[in-house]
C-alpha cells in the first residue's frame, strides 16, 4: 500500500515530481512544482557547496507546509562524489529536513546502504529515501539492503543520465513491481512505493504508468520548457524544436567527454539531442577536432545549440511531446488533472 498521499499530505494524486536535474532544477523551479501540489527536487548532484543556499531559498518561496516541521522540498544526490559529498550534506539535510532525499548512480556496492542509513539517523528517519533503479536485479539488492521508501523506475528512453543498457518502461515496470513484492512477502519487507520514471511528458504517460503498476511519475523533460527552469534560451529552443526522439536523441559519453564530466560509472550515459557534434562524430571527426569546435561553440550563446549547433542539449525521447513554455505550477497541475482522467475513460 503506497504512503505517499500520507507522507507529502499537501500533494495531488497521482504525484507528480519533477527530476533533481543537476543545474537545472534549482530551488525556484523545485519549489513552483511542490506549490501546485507536486513534490519539487533540488538537483544538488555531486556538489554540497549551494545545497545550504538553495535550501534556504526553497524555504522562502515554498508555500504549502510538510508535517514534523520537515520542508516540502526534496534534494537529489549523484552518489558517485562520495564520502565527502554525504558529510558535506548531512548536517544540514539535519537542519533543515527536506521531505524526500533522491540518491542515484553510486560508484560503490555499499553506498546505497550506507547513505540511507546515515541520512535516516541525521533526519530522525523523517526525510524519506528515494532510490532511482534501471533494472529488476537493481530493485531486488536495492530492497533487500535499503528498505527505501520510494523506488523511482528509470525506463530506457529517459533523458540526461541512465543506464547505456536497460528495458523500457513499459516492461521494466511492471517486472519490477513483481519480484519486489515476492521479494517483500517472502522476507517480510516492507514494501516501497513505486514511482515511474523516463519516457513521460503528458497525462497519458502519467495515467499509463499508473496502469502499470506506479503511485506518480517523475518526468524531467517536460520541466526543461519552463520558465523556472535554470537553462539557456538556446537549449529550450532545441528542446521546443526537436521530434521523433526516437532517432533525433541518443545516450552515450561524448558530451560528457566534451564538456568534461567524466566522473560517471562506466554503466551510466548521459540521452541528449542531436547535433554537429555527434554527427561529425559519427562521420569520422577526430574528438581532438570536435573538442576545439565545441569549445567554440560555447563562445556564441544561444546559437551554440540547436540543429547546426554543437552544445550538449540533454533530453529524453519524448521531447516530441514538449511544445512550448509552461510555468512549472501550470504543468504540474495540468499533469495530475489529465493523468485522473485518461484513468477514468
Amino acid at each position: 500500500m503506497s504512503t505517499i498521499a500520507a507522507d507529502y499530505p499537501w500533494t495531488s494524486q497521482p504525484l507528480i515530481a519533477v527530476a533533481p536535474m543537476r543545474l537545472i532544477c534549482l530551488s525556484t523551479l523545485a519549489s513552483e512544482v511542490s506549490n501546485a501540489g507536486g513534490l519539487g527536487f533540488i538537483g544538488i548532484g555531486s556538489d554540497a557547496s549551494t545545497l545550504e543556499a538553495e535550501l534556504t531559498q526553497a524555504k522562502s518561496q515554498l508555500t504549502v507546509k510538510s508535517p514534523d516541521d520537515t520542508t516540502p522540498i526534496g534534494v537529489g544526490f549523484l552518489l558517485w562524489a562520495g564520502e565527502p559529498l554525504l558529510q558535506a550534506s548531512l548536517p544540514l539535510l539535519a537542519k533543515f529536513r527536506p521531505v524526500a532525499v533522491w540518491l542515484f548512480a553510486p560508484s560503490q556496492p555499499d553506498q546505497l546502504a550506507h547513505w540511507t542509513t546515515e541520512i535516516r539517523k541525521a533526519t530522525g528517519g523523517k526525510s524519506k529515501i528515494w532510490i532511482q533503479i534501471g533494472t529488476v536485479s537493481a530493485a531486488v539488492d536495492v530492497v533487500s539492503s535499503c528498505q527505501p521508501d520510494v523506488l523511482v523506475v528509470q525506463g530506457s528512453d529517459a533523458g540526461g543520465h541512465g543506464l547505456e543498457e536497460c528495458a523500457g518502461l513499459i516492461s521494466l515496470l511492471p517486472e519490477v513491481d513483481d519480484a519486489i513484492t515476492s521479494l517483500c512477502q517472502s522476507k517480510a519487507l516492507p514494501e516501497p512505493t513505486l514511482i515511474a520514471a523516463g519516457g513521460l511528458a503528458d497525462g497519458r504517460g502519467v495515467a499509463a504508468s499508473m496502469l502499470l503498476g506506479a503511485s506518480g511519475a517523475v518526468l524531467g523533460t517536460r520541466y526543461l520548457a519552463c520558465p523556472e527552469a535554470n537553462l539557456t534560451k538556446g537549449y529550450q529552443n532545441a528542446v521546443l524544436a526537436a521530434s521523433d526522439g526516437g532517432v533525433n536523441t541518443a545516450r552515450g559519453k561524448l558530451y560528457d567527454r566534451l564538456r568534461g564530466t567524466k566522473d560517471w560509472p562506466g554503466e551510466y550515459g548521459g540521452r541528449g539531442i542531436l547535433n554537429k557534434t555527434w554527427h561529425d562524430a559519427k562521420g569520422g571527426l577526430s574528438e581532438e577536432e570536435n573538442q576545439r569546435l565545441y569549445d567554440e561553440a560555447l563562445q556564441r550563446g544561444d546559437e551554440g545549440w540547436g540543429d547546426a549547433g554543437r552544445l550538449t542539449t540533454y533530453a529524453g525521447a519524448v521531447v516530441g511531446l514538449v511544445k512550448r513554455i509552461q510555468p512549472a505550477g501550470e504543468i504540474t497541475r495540468e499533469l495530475s488533472i489529465l493523468g485522473i482522467l485518461v484513468n477514468t475513460r
